[in-house]
């Protein structure tokens, strides 16, 4: 994986290692469908009515500035132009509806752009998509179907694709650098790279995400919960990793915060597990740090768990760690003995990881209003 740091990321990396030191003194398509086990509507299965009922009712709660609809319904065909036809300075949460349809597009939210909110009808329903890669020449961060830069970003019920295919290798679905961004029952389909997570506090929860190699990456500070996670079948002499954390200097106060998921094989690789070998994560960056707790692990993850990225390098000063997790694939009796992995984690370490002391979320997450665990589940 050849990744690139444009200069935003770096600027937000640095921005993120300065807050660190200055709060030191604080306490810190019906195939598809079955894939995912969503039912017309466009939720998992599993999810219960209560929880379905909240959320529809959240989004019966947006009244939209405009309407986007392919089939002409709307004020606008496409999500660029309602984009475009932003003002320049709006006060308040600028919302956008999504109508269902199939939006092949590649949309940028950018820096300008703040307090936005994007619905849909359904993730399975309102879906936006394109096929940017890397083997085509364009650099990975580039390659996303949808950017969402502006700060205070909001996505419900949105599908975001990259259909570029493993053959095309990097090829980003959704990239985030948008702080204080919000993602509910969204679901990002892709194979390499399909969500960059890039900078900045990001929330994604009811979250369906699919991919094969590093397919959660970037340097955000980023909690996934209660988000369902498909690792696919990847190309013939491929392994699978789940995430790839790029931390870059200790003092960054960033990782990947995996909480009450579900790390299951899809479809396609079931039949096929033992052919492929699937982890947990490895070290994109010296300082990479992933969290995974209260989160069912199934049994087609290695034994040992994670992943070097070549040689030795980052095993000392990574921090990977284990917490309360379960299924067959959650003990941590054969997993990696690199001095920079925790098989066995104290609940109140883990309690730093929860949304409220990592992504300061309380304030914020709060105030918007979603789904919400600031601490353990357990």
């Amino acid at each position: 994986m050849q990744k690139l740091l444009n200069t935003s990321k770096e600027h937000g990396s640095n921005a993120l290692a300065i807050v660190s030191e200055l709060s030191t003194t604080l306490k810190t398509v019906q195939s598809q469908r079955k894939l995912l086990g969503m039912d017309e509507a466009g939720f998992p299965a599993w999810m219960g009515h209560e929880y379905r009922r909240m959320l529809k009712a959240d989004a019966a709660k947006f009244t939209p500035n405009v309407t986007v609809a392919k089939d002409g319904s709307g004020k606008f065909k496409t999500i660029a132009a309602a984009l475009k036809a932003m003002p320049e300075k709006y006060t308040g949460r600028y919302v956008i509806y999504i109508k269902e349809g199939v939006y092949e597009e590649n949309v940028i939210i950018t820096k300008k752009m703040v307090n936005v909110t994007m619905y849909g009808e359904g993730s399975q329903k309102s879906i936006i998509t394109g096929k940017k890669n890397y083997v085509d020449g364009v650099p990975t961060f580039q390659t996303a179907t949808f950017a969402a830069i502006g700060d205070g970003f909001m996505a419900q019920s949105l599908g975001f694709r990259n259909t570029a295919g493993p053959e095309k290798h990097q090829a980003v679905a959704l990239r985030v650098q948008s702080d204080r961004s919000i993602f509910l029952n969204c679901r990002m389909e892709g194979y390499q790279d399909s969500l960059y997570a890039q900078t900045h506090r990001q929330f994604y929860r009811g979250c369906y995400i699919t991919g094969t190699i590093d397919f959660i990456f970037g340097n955000a500070a980023a909690v996934f919960q209660n988000c369902l996670i498909y690792v696919r079948k990847p190309m013939a002499n491929q392994q699978n990793i789940v995430t790839a954390q790029g931390r870059t200097d200790k003092r960054q106060t960033t990782g990947i915060v995996l909480q009450n998921c579900r790390i299951l094989a899809a479809d396609t690789l079931k039949p096929e597990k033992a052919k492929f070998k699937s982890y947990l994560g490895r070290p994109w960056k010296e300082y990479s740090r992933t969290i995974i707790m209260e989160t069912e692990i199934g049994d087609f993850i290695q034994a040992e768990g994670w992943k070097e990225w070549e040689g030795d390098f980052a095993l000392k000063t990574l921090y990977y760690a284990e917490f309360n997790n379960k299924g067959p694939g959650s003990s941590t009796a054969g997993r990696v003995k690199w001095p920079g992995y925790k098989s066995t984690m104290k609940k109140e370490r883990a309690l730093e990881y929860t949304v409220g002391p990592f992504l300061q979320g309380e304030g914020w997450i709060k105030n918007a209003d979603v789904p919400v665990r600031f601490g353990m589940f357990g």
